[in-house]
């Protein structure tokens, strides 16, 4: 007779599980939200759908926006207008002319 540690031991080991209380798989029906429709009729929506498409869209579209319109605040922008204030403060010409000895 074996003792209770050692059948713990050789039910892990051939990968028994005595708590699933079976398998939990719905197979597919092809219905959207696992609806059949009814011939002649429209569906009728949930009361949650209509908050959440607006959500949804509506805040890809803010952060679309958000994005399209953010200000430019990279290194090389700023280093760019830094350089132009300095080289202005000098005298120099801040247009670049390429030489002609290409």
């Amino acid at each position: 007779m074996l003792r209770q540690p050692a059948l713990r031991t050789l039910a892990r080991a051939q990968g028994v599980r005595h708590a699933s209380h079976g398998p939990s798989y719905n197979p597919p029906s092809g219905y959207i939200f696992g609806e059949r429709p009814v011939q002649g009729q429209k569906r009728v929506r949930e009361a949650w759908e209509t908050i959440y498409y607006v959500g949804m869209f509506g805040g890809m579209g803010l952060a679309a926006a958000i994005l399209v319109y953010k200000p430019d605040t990279s290194i090389q922008t700023w280093a760019l207008q830094e350089a132009k204030a300095r080289m202005e403060a000098r005298g120099d010409k801040i247009e670049y002319k390429p030489s002609s000895s290409a």
